[in-house]
């Protein structure tokens, strides 16, 4: 594996007439737990849209596992929210996890063994045994989004990619994912979640903040830093006396100031 798992140089991308991400430099470290952060709107699925292929850029470069997207496919993982399902055609979680091997089958491959090992392998992983036969619109949300995470893991792939893969969940399904992660990162594996939780980027080895483009990249305790956190997101930072740090963002309002983590913790 490469030192950076991918990297862009001026790296923009459009949606029609839309600037979606505006030119940004980043460097992603390989075998690391890497976040991206920052408000709705702000570019993040736009950027693992960016390395897995999805979107073409309309300037810039962008290195995937010291190639292209479109070479570095085969040993990628691109999960998606669970926010809709086909209500059309029916398909179980077993099915729907084995799909994560079909990148690597090929049009008329058949599993072997290997194959069946990863999907059962993902299937434990994510404790979903007993929910093997129901259909993915039978499932909660969270047993959802815990299907896909594992149709990512049955892939084996070198860079997973997720999109809020433990926004909104219940306890069990986020501890699950993230013990998930864990073992890929053991593996030497490379993790790159979006998020809104300022605590869940906190807890990275890397974090890219974004405001329309990469704001800035590294560390947590430099990159979640008042100052910049404050330029991100457009609103003012204020201490409690408890040194928790709230992001005085006006969508929140209507339900008091949004509290996203504690300064002792990780400042």
């Amino acid at each position: 594996m490469p030192a950076v798992a991918a990297r862009g140089h001026a790296l923009a991308v459009a949606y029609g007439n839309r600037l979606a991400l505006s030119a940004s430099d980043f460097a992603i470290p390989s075998g690391s737990l890497v976040a991206v952060i920052g408000p709705n709107g702000s570019g993040k699925s736009t950027l693992l849209n960016a390395l897995s292929g999805l979107v073409q850029p309309i300037a810039g470069t962008v290195e995937v596992l010291g190639m292209s997207p479109a070479e570095a496919r085969p040993r990628l993982a691109h999960v998606l929210q669970a926010t809709s399902v086909n209500q059309v055609m029916p398909v179980t979680v077993g099915e729907t996890v084995s799909m994560g091997r079909y990148p690597r089958l090929g049009p008329v491959a058949r599993f072997d063994e290997n194959d069946r090992a990863a999907v059962q392998n993902a299937i434990q992983q994510l404790a979903l045994e007993a929910l093997v036969s129901k259909h993915l619109n039978e499932l909660s949300g969270g047993e959802q989004q815990r299907v896909f995470v594992a149709q990512g893991l049955a892939q084996d792939a070198d860079l997973l990619l997720l999109d809020e893969p433990t926004t909104g969940l219940d306890l069990i399904s986020r501890g699950l994912i993230v013990a998930a992660f864990d073992r890929e990162l053991a593996m030497g594996k490379t993790v790159v979640m979006t998020t809104h939780d300022l605590a869940e980027a906190s807890s990275s080895q890397h974090v890219l903040l974004m405001s329309g483009r990469v704001h800035s990249e590294g560390p947590p305790q430099e990159v979640l830093s008042p100052d910049r956190l404050s330029e991100a997101y457009g609103v003012g930072i204020i201490h409690l006396e408890d040194g928790s740090i709230v992001l005085d963002d006006p969508h929140h309002r209507g339900v008091g100031r949004h509290v996203h983590f504690e300064r002792s913790q990780h400042i």
